[in-house]
C-alpha cells in the first residue's frame, strides 16, 4: 500500500505544471493515488479576493476553511482536469476532500460549458468520475453527500475523518446514518479504499 500527497508549494506551481510531470507519471504507472489537500491561498490571492470591510479574523476564516481552502482546491482539480494530465496519465487517480471541495455542485454547469471549448479525449465529465475519488473530510452534511453520490457514484466516495478537525465519532455517526444501501455503506467505509490503496491484494 502507498499512497502520495501535494499541497501547492511556495514555488506557486499547480499539478498540471510540466515540473511535476515525472511525479504524475511514476505515481499512474504504480498506480499510487496522491490526495490534492488544501492549503492557504497565494497572498496576492488572499488580497484581491478574501481582504474586505470586515476584521482580519474574518478574512483569514474566509481565506481558509470559510471558503478559500475550498474553491482554490476545486480550481487546482480543474486545471488538472483541463490542461489534459489524465489524457497523458489515464492511470492516474487524485483524492480530494471535504466531499469534493464544492465540484460536484458545479459539474453540470462546467461540463457544460467547458465542453464546447476543450479538445481532450473523453468527454469532460467523464474525468471527474474515472481519475478522482472524493472523502468526507468533516463534511458530514447528508444534503452535500447525495448531490455527491448523484454526480459520481457510490464507488468513488471514501469514509474520512479530517483528524484532527473531525472526530472519528462524528464521521462514524454520518456514515452510520447515510440513506444507501448496507452493500454501499461498506464500499464507502472499506471497500473503495481497499480497490483504491491495493489493500489485501
Amino acid at each position: 500500500m502507498s499512497s502520495g500527497s501535494h499541497h501547492r508549494t511556495a514555488s506557486r506551481r499547480y499539478l498540471d505544471d510540466d515540473f511535476f510531470r515525472p511525479i504524475l507519471a511514476r505515481a499512474a504507472e504504480l498506480r499510487v493515488p496522491i490526495y490534492l489537500h488544501p492549503t492557504p491561498p497565494p497572498p496576492a490571492v488572499i488580497e484581491a479576493s478574501y481582504l474586505g470591510n470586515y476584521p482580519p479574523e474574518v478574512a483569514q476564516a474566509f481565506a481558509t476553511s470559510g471558503w478559500g481552502w475550498h474553491i482554490e482546491t476545486a480550481t487546482h482539480v480543474l486545471r488538472i482536469v483541463l490542461s489534459g494530465v489524465f489524457d497523458r496519465f489515464p492511470d492516474l487517480q487524485l483524492v480530494v476532500g471535504h466531499m469534493g471541495e464544492g465540484l460536484s455542485f458545479m459539474m453540470p454547469r462546467f461540463e457544460q460549458v467547458m465542453s464546447r471549448v476543450v479538445q481532450l479525449q473523453r468527454p469532460v465529465g467523464e474525468y471527474f468520475r474515472t481519475n478522482l475519488h472524493y472523502t468526507f473530510a468533516a463534511f458530514n452534511w447528508t444534503p452535500t453527500f447525495l448531490n455527491l453520490l448523484l454526480q459520481v457514484g457510490v464507488e468513488r466516495i471514501l469514509f474520512a475523518t479530517d483528524h484532527p478537525y473531525g472526530s472519528m465519532e462524528t464521521a462514524r455517526a454520518f456514515l452510520d446514518r447515510l440513506p444507501v444501501a448496507p452493500a454501499d455503506r461498506e464500499r464507502i467505509a472499506q471497500h473503495n479504499a481497499e480497490r483504491l490503496l491495493g489493500l489485501g491484494t
